[in-house]
């Protein structure tokens, strides 16, 4: 499981340095995609194949569904982590989301997320003041 919050950079060369507690559970080879709310989603290899089948499961008829899948794996990237714990990540990637220099990577249960450090402020400050909306919606759920 994944869970904490990490502040980094990201090279010139674009390789960024994976916290040892993320590489550890990732093992060495996990993809990269595009995520959502304009962050990279990494998953360990395991988790992206249940992830997989899960959307081939999606009807092809439904043009909603291509758009999703498409989104998903077209920009998707295998990778693993040199000796000094770097990945590098695909210059599309990185245009994706705007990944520059300060970034943030978070633990997210099955996934691991890397945020333009910006961006994932802007996003905290947003939830933040959502907290009563996000408690009503817990409660729905039973947590």
């Amino acid at each position: 499981m994944f869970f904490g919050e990490y502040q980094h950079t990201i090279d010139p060369k674009g390789r960024v340095f994976m916290p040892a507690k993320f590489r550890e559970d990732l093992g060495e080879n996990f993809f990269v995609t595009k995520g959502l709310d304009n962050c990279l989603f990494v998953y360990p290899a395991e988790e992206w194949s249940i992830l997989e089948q899960k959307l081939r499961t999606l009807p092809l008829t439904s043009k909603e569904a291509r758009a999703f899948i498409r989104f998903f794996f077209a920009g998707a990237a295998e990778c693993g982590a040199d000796k000094q714990g770097r990945i590098l990540l695909p210059v599309t990637l990185r245009e994706y989301a705007s990944l520059e220099k300060d970034l943030s990577i978070i633990g997210v249960s099955t996934r691991v997320e890397i945020w333009n450090r910006d961006t994932w402020e802007s996003y905290n400050g947003e939830s933040s003041m959502d907290q009563e909306a996000i408690i009503e919606k817990m409660a729905e759920l039973g947590i």
